[in-house]
This record gives C-alpha cells, sequence and structure tokens, in this order.
C-alpha cells in the first residue's frame, strides 16, 4: 500500500498535522508520508523533541516503523504494524507537552485488546499552546467517554515551562471497536462550574493559587453561579501556575484555562479565564472551540452520524478535518457552528 501523502504546511501548518495523521496511520494500518513538517512554525519547523517522542511512541504501539525519525526533520514515513497492549515509558528531557503526546497516544490506545499504561517521565503537564491537564482530566476525558472512550489520568508531579520534569500515569481502557457517534446540539442547564487554580509551592507565600481565583470572583462574582473552588500547590522543577474553570451542563462540559506569565498579575490570569469561559458559554454550543478540535477524530472513527455544535470554527479545526478525511471514509460538513461527519459507509 502506498503510504497516505500528508502537505504538513497546510492550512495552520502546525504539529496537530502530525499528531492527527500518525494516530490515525496506527488505527487505520495505513501508512503514511508527511512533509513540510510545521512549515508554518517559528524556527524552522520540523520535529521537535516532543513530536519525536510521540512518533517513538505510536511506533512502538503499533509495532510499525518510522523513516527519518530525527531532530528537525521536515518529513518522515510511518508503516504502522497491528496495534498491540503493551506499557509504554516516555522519557522527555524537556518541557513538552504530556497533553499533546496524548493527543497521538489516546486513539490507537483506545484499539488495543487489552488496557494500556502510559508512563510519562519529564516533559510538563501545563505549558503553553497546548491543553493544561486539569482542562485535558476534566472537560475532554467526560467528552471522549461519550463516544466510548475511556481513559485515566495520574498526576504523580506537576511540570511547568521551562524546565518540566513531570512524572504522569496514564491509563487507556479498550473500546473494542466501538467509539460511538455523538449528538450534541443544544446546550442545557448549567450545573456548577468548578475552578481549580494552582501553582508551585514555591508561589504559596505569594498567595499565587488564590489571587487568580480572586480575578475568577470578579468577573464571575455578580452573576451569582454554582461556583465550586479548588487551590492547589505543588512542589515543581521550576515556578509556574495555572487555572482552569469546568462548566458542567446537563448534556455537556465546557472548559477554559491560562497560565501564568512572568510579570503578570496572577489576577489578571483568572480573569482573563474567567471571561473566556463566559465568551464560551454565550455562544450556547455544546462544545468549546479547543475541544472542537480535540474530538473530531473520533467522531470519524464512530459507526455513524454525528452532529456538534462548537463555539468557533477555527483553522486548527479546518486543518485537523482535512487530515482525518485523508485516512477514513466519509466527510465532514460545516454550517454555521455545526459540524457533523457523514460516514460513506
Amino acid at each position: 500500500m502506498n503510504p497516505i501523502e500528508i502537505d504538513g504546511s497546510f492550512g495552520e501548518g502546525g504539529g496537530a498535522i502530525l499528531r492527527i495523521a500518525s494516530a490515525l496511520s496506527a488505527v487505520t494500518s495505513k501508512p503514511v508520508h508527511i512533509f513540510n513538517i510545521r512549515q508554518n512554525r517559528p524556527k524552522g519547523g520540523g520535529l521537535g523533541v516532543q513530536h519525536l517522542k510521540g512518533l517513538e511512541a505510536i511506533a512502538e504501539l503499533c509495532n510499525g516503523r518510522i523513516e527519518n525519525a530525527e531532530i528537525s526533520a521536515k518529513e518522515i514515513w510511518l508503516y504502522p504494524g497491528k496495534i498491540q497492549a503493551k506499557n509504554l515509558y516516555i522519557k522527555i528531557e524537556t518541557a513538552g507537552s504530556i497533553t499533546l503526546a496524548l493527543q497521538t497516544l489516546i486513539p490507537a490506545s483506545l484499539h488495543a485488546p487489552s488496557p494500556i499504561k502510559i508512563t510519562f517521565d519529564g516533559g510538563a503537564t501545563d505549558t503553553f499552546f497546548s491543553p493544561t491537564v486539569d482542562y485535558f482530566r476534566y472537560v475532554f476525558l467526560p467528552i471522549l467517554g461519550k463516544v466510548g472512550g475511556e481513559a485515566e489520568i495520574n498526576i504523580l508531579k506537576r511540570g511547568y515551562y521551562p524546565e518540566g520534569g513531570a512524572k504522569v500515569e496514564v491509563t487507556t481502557y479498550p473500546c473494542h471497536g466501538k467509539i460511538k457517534s455523538l449528538v450534541l446540539t443544544e446546550n442545557k442547564s448549567l450545573k456548577k462550574i468548578t475552578v481549580i487554580s494552582g501553582a508551585s509551592e514555591s508561589l504559596k507565600g505569594k498567595k499565587v493559587a488564590e489571587r487568580q481565583l480572586a480575578g475568577v470572583r470578579e468577573v464571575l462574582g455578580k452573576l451569582k453561579l454554582p461556583i465550586e473552588e479548588k487551590v492547589e500547590y505543588c512542589d515543581t522543577r521550576c515556578p509556574g501556575s495555572q487555572i482552569c474553570l469546568i462548566a458542567e451542563f446537563e448534556n455537556t462540559i465546557i472548559g477554559a484555562d491560562n497560565l501564568g506569565k512572568l510579570g503578570k498579575r496572577a489576577e489578571d490570569i483568572g480573569k482573563e479565564a474567567a471571561l473566556e469561559l463566559l465568551k464560551e458559554q454565550k455562544s450556547g454550543a455544546c462544545l468549546d472551540k479547543h475541544l472542537a478540535d480535540q474530538i473530531l477524530p473520533y467522531l470519524a472513527l464512530s459507526s455513524g452520524k454525528s452532529r456538534v455544535t462548537v463555539s468557533e470554527i477555527t483553522n486548527h479545526c479546518r486543518t485537523n478535518i482535512w487530515v482525518i478525511e485523508k485516512f477514513l471514509d466519509g466527510k465532514f460538513e460545516i454550517k454555521n457552528n455545526l459540524i457533523s461527519w457523514l460516514p460513506d459507509r
């Protein structure tokens, strides 16, 4: 079988093309040639450490072979074999994103014959340009559960940019080929909003986590919404902070997160996250714009038609759709903020 040709410069031209293409290659057993990898990214693009680690892990999981797998490579070939149940150990020396690595590994892991334990030694649980681990645990995974996917995340040690140093264990459970379709078009009533504000132990004296919460209260306090608050301080290799807001509705979950930044008030970090959540909620959509990107491959792997409303059709979303349609028989349709998956079968 000739490899599927994927131009990594298409659309937003980032790492998501590589992650989705390699994941679907493993699931469908279709070889893939990805070129112009991360062409539209600064610093010359190509494979970074976290991308290479993800590729190596997916190849191990599916007994596959990678050609040209090296740092800064602009093209690779992945020849997948059969997905088997095997525990994975992934060592990440940098602050590479663990949640982005999981975007590659979870689709294939669900198609293994038995549970898989993935251990991350190093990397970041909370870093820029990727979902925080709390968003991944409390927003993405519950929606994944609606289509029949199950995974658990155990954080042993958090890691922030720029030093990483996280320790995380992830267990995935097989779906036995039964990914379900999803219909989420009308947002039902809000049950509660959970706010998780965390920071390094070294920032406890400055009350960074509490101040991030104060920023959230400044935005949401007047609205008399049902809110639960959690404050966490963790031993980390370098200072950092994160906040995640999880809005739980009767039929869905949406979220917003943010990271502390040097020179920026902790209160403003919380305020930005709260304003983002309100924007998502006011859209009336069932999925926030980031979750839309992440759930699309599962909809296309399901057994039937799916329809979901999303707050915004981003370029990232359109790029992901383009990649998915290269591997699977069917097509996505977009009408206003409604995304539908129509399988050929």
